[in-house]
């Protein structure tokens, strides 16, 4: 190798998850990009900012909040498209539509084995883990369920017009079919952090 030589980059790895669900957003008219000093918000023009990769916890993903920001527009209706953060209120400490959207998307993502996979990556999923098979059922103990699962109807309803039934559909087949590819090396893998005793979040598919 000649002393002057600089190997050309041509190109970028991405995870293969990652390309599924940005360009999913994208087919939908979204932008993603990183903002460190928030979570996740919308602007009402299609930009969603989503925090740094590094501020997730082990078991969350980009994938997983792309698809958790698909579940509360479609939860909260086509025209909050144009709206900050979808309608939700920034002073309301918890909109009963939240729950809403977790129903939808443990239904979507259950539909394809991914329930736990593509879980949302907040403290909302004590409510998630504690829907039941049938995401429709009432939950005691908690508020607006009358609303709540009206809502989460309605939205599985609508999950499958247009604008988002198709790209949705693919996204989550090709998530599932990703998953299913690497189910024969997770009893191998060995994570190269020592001390690492975590399983892949994979191992969470559902048959």
């Amino acid at each position: 190798m000649k002393s002057e030589y600089q190997r050309p980059v041509e190109s970028r790895y991405l995870d293969p998850v990652e390309v599924v669900w940005y360009a999913t957003a994208a087919r939908l008219g979204l932008r993603v990009r990183r903002n460190p000093s928030i979570f996740s918000m919308t602007d009402g023009t299609g930009l969603l900012e989503l925090g740094p990769k590094d501020t997730l916890d082990a078991d969350d993903c980009t994938a997983q909040m792309i698809f958790h920001e698909l579940c509360h527009w479609i939860t909260n209706g086509l025209e909050t498209f144009e709206l900050r953060d979808w309608g939700f209120p920034l002073e309301a400490e918890l909109d009963w539509r939240e729950h809403a959207c977790l129903r939808l998307q443990a239904h979507l993502a259950g539909s394809v084995g991914l329930r736990q996979v593509l879980a949302p990556t907040s403290g909302f999923r004590e409510y998630y883990d504690a829907l039941p098979e049938d995401v429709l059922a009432p939950l005691a103990g908690w508020p607006h369920e009358e609303k709540v699962v009206e809502r989460a109807r309605e939205a599985i309803a609508r999950a499958q017009g247009e604008p988002w039934g198709g790209h949705l559909r693919a996204a989550l087949a090709a998530t599932a079919a990703l998953s299913q590819t690497v189910q024969p090396f997770l009893t191998t893998y060995r994570s190269d952090v020592e001390g690492d005793e975590l399983p892949s979040l994979w191992s969470r598919r559902q048959p």
